[in-house]
């Protein structure tokens, strides 16, 4: 789901970048205090989730979580998945500087839509429905990332639209797991910290 150093075009490079600083300021103004740690624990949790590679083909997939994070953090997702995003470029050598800001978009972007679609949904429903909506949320991430990596590609050039399409259909098994990983998570979460969702319930635009 990382996109390398050099594969993309400078309008998309550029574009990229400049939407993800937005979306990270908003995510810094909506940070409060009180939501620190629940935006540490994601950020970890993306950082170590993704690192673990399962190759498919020529490519290989992995679990981002960002629906979790989204659905949990709102727009602060941004910043928490733009950190571990950073780390893994930095020690790891997944991804790259120049399309950081297209990644933690591609990434990100999902996340604070998941939220924005089913946030309400996951809080105001029975523990139960509540996880059914989070595991559709986590899903409907993965299916969101993987367009908006693949239309990355094709913003480049004709050449990627092979590449886009592999994207797209290797991580449907994906889709699959990380709606079953948040279902369960959220599950948790609102049986032990329900605020957890309604203090974010304020900070939609």
């Amino acid at each position: 789901m990382h996109i390398v150093d050099g594969a993309l075009s400078n309008p998309v490079v550029i574009a990229g970048t400049v939407l993800a600083v937005g979306g990270v300021a908003m995510g810094l103004k909506r940070l409060t205090l009180e939501r620190i740690p629940a935006t540490g624990i994601l950020s970890a949790s993306f950082f170590v989730a993704s690192l673990i590679h399962v190759p498919i083909g020529p490519s290989s997939v992995h679990l981002i979580l960002n629906g979790l994070a989204g659905l949990i953090l709102g727009w602060a997702a941004f910043p928490a998945l733009l950190v571990g995003l950073l780390l893994q470029t930095v020690f790891f050598g997944f991804g790259g500087l120049t399309v950081l800001g297209v990644n933690a978009l591609n990434i990100a972007g999902p996340a604070v839509l998941t939220w924005l679609l089913f946030g309400k949904l996951v809080e105001r429903s029975s523990p139960t429905t509540g996880a059914i909506w989070a595991g559709v949320g986590g899903a409907f991430s993965i299916a969101a990332t993987t367009g908006l990596v693949a239309f990355s590609l094709m913003l480049t050039g004709d050449a990627f639209i092979p590449a886009a399409k592999l994207v797209f259909f290797a991580h449907i098994p994906v889709m699959v797991i990380e709606a079953l990983l948040t279902g369960t998570a959220v599950y948790l979460v609102r049986k032990v910290r329900p605020d957890l969702f309604s203090a974010i319930k304020g900070a939609a635009l």
